[in-house]
């Protein structure tokens, strides 16, 4: 490989605002309006969350830090050599970092994110660390079909990495299809590295989501901003307040904007009413037994080969085969 890092050149491109805002439409209009997560994560959101990462509060960062820099020789290993990989949900890219660090001749590194801005910052960061390293970033929903760009080395299998507790954003029914997703994506030979955030004490968990500095809050918050600015909304923020609970029936954190008052807030043409205390549900996290996700895991057509967690349980790293 060359020495010398090439130029960043961003593959794909997200759907337009008219997407973004048929998806703000339908979710305002249904009983318990919503309003996609995947939309929280402009280049403010991504920035956002990274401080998120870095509050006392929120365990899930450090503590799936600690598991690759403990097990990173082993899961490179069963990588294996001449790896293709693709990450989902890749943000500032440092996660996979150690992982790089431990793999024989990674043929190419495939950051796929749905902030450009953000990806392409990453992706000069990564080259520059990284030289001898092709990184082709992606901006892309990964949730939907996505063409995959050509390396310039040849690969002996294509390994997805799923870091952070991302799988836990979307519900059962819909974690499964997107599994069987990457399955088709990785073929047969491949590989699905994942994080997975596991069921804990319900104190804990409310608390790494309501941060005491308000981060999250505002992160949430955030996407109110985002419709104004894209969408031609009159959200006011200070007429919402963040809002995140255990729901213990469905085993996932809940994020809503809850309304302080009655109102009334426009979306281009638009018009919705809010009654005071109505919501907006802006995300869901799951979290999971061991079991419970193994056997969502082998509903999806996987093999769980190796588990890697941290001494309290909190959070777990997993190795899946098709």
């Amino acid at each position: 490989m060359s020495p010398l890092a090439a130029p960043i050149v961003i593959h794909g491109a997200l759907p337009g605002v008219e997407r973004f805002r048929t998806d703000v439409l339908a979710g305002l209009s249904l009983p318990q309006k919503a309003v996609p997560s995947k939309y929280l994560y402009d280049e403010r959101g991504s920035l956002l969350f990274d401080r998120i990462c870095e509050q006392d509060e929120y365990y899930v960062a450090r503590t799936e830090t600690a598991i690759m820099l403990e097990n990173a020789g082993r899961i490179a290993s069963l990588l294996g050599p001449r790896c293709l990989l693709v990450e989902f949900g890749s943000g500032n890219s440092r996660k996979v970092q150690t992982l790089l660090e431990h793999m024989v001749e990674p043929a190419a590194y495939v950051p796929v994110d749905i902030s450009e801005s953000y990806l392409r910052r990453a992706g000069e960061e990564l080259a520059e660390r990284y030289p001898w390293l092709e990184v082709l970033p992606v901006c892309a929903d990964f949730t939907e079909d996505f063409d995959m760009p050509r390396c310039s080395y040849p690969s002996d299998g294509l390994a997805v990495y799923f870091p952070g507790s991302t799988i836990g954003n979307f519900p059962p029914a819909e974690a499964r299809a997107l599994l069987r997703r990457i399955a088709g994506l990785c073929g047969r030979s491949g590989s699905l590295l994942i994080g997975v955030d596991l069921k804990k004490d319900v104190a804990r968990l409310e608390a790494a989501y309501n941060d005491r500095r308000g981060v999250t809050g505002e992160f949430n918050s955030n996407i109110l901003l985002r419709m104004n600015r894209e969408l031609g909304a009159t959200f006011r923020t200070d007429r919402f307040a963040h809002r995140a609970f255990y729901n213990r029936g469905e085993g996932r954190i809940e994020m809503h904007l809850v309304s302080a008052a009655a109102q009334t807030v426009s979306v281009g043409t638009a018009r919705f009413g809010l009654r005071a205390g109505e919501s907006i549900h802006t995300e869901n996290s799951y979290k999971y037994s061991l079991h419970e996700f193994r056997m969502l895991a082998s509903d999806a057509g996987y093999t769980v080969a190796e588990t890697w967690t941290d001494p309290d349980g909190l959070f777990s790293v997993q190795f899946l085969t098709p």
